[in-house]
């Protein structure tokens, strides 16, 4: 449960920062209950962040919310919208629920943003960029 603690610290640190939290909906097989909770988690601590709801295209941009994510079975996921959405949005932070098991676009310039991956499961992948954090 230490990372419970650290995500908490992290949103913390970022309170006069703009932050994002973007979900991974592409598989409805997704530990539903803890990513509802980091969820909630940003709602009560930092209620001005950005939720994203994106699998193969960006499904949902909102004030944050536990209550108000859907789920769907394709499978499929790529990250290239949510990361450009960030830069041109100017996101201090984003933070990015996911398998890590998606697309990026080859095209993708250095992020100018921080990025955390919060990866539920016992598998810790390698990301491309940025810092995976296990949430399981």
């Amino acid at each position: 449960m230490k990372w419970h603690k650290r995500i908490l610290s992290m949103i913390q640190e970022r309170q006069d920062k703009k932050v994002a939290l973007a979900v991974d909906t592409s598989s409805n097989d997704a530990p539903t209950i803890l990513i509802n909770n980091i969820v909630k988690l940003f709602e009560t601590v930092k209620p001005d962040t950005i939720l994203v709801q994106a699998d193969f295209k960006i499904r949902s941009i909102s004030p944050v919310k536990s209550d108000t994510i859907k789920w769907y079975s394709h499978g499929k996921s790529s990250y290239t919208l949510v990361l450009e959405w960030a830069k041109q949005e100017q996101i201090d932070t984003l933070f990015y629920i996911t398998d890590v098991t998606g697309f990026f676009s080859e095209d993708i310039e250095k992020l100018d943003y921080e990025m955390f991956w919060l990866v539920p499961g016992v598998f810790l992948p390698r990301v491309p960029f940025g810092k995976a954090i296990k949430v399981a």
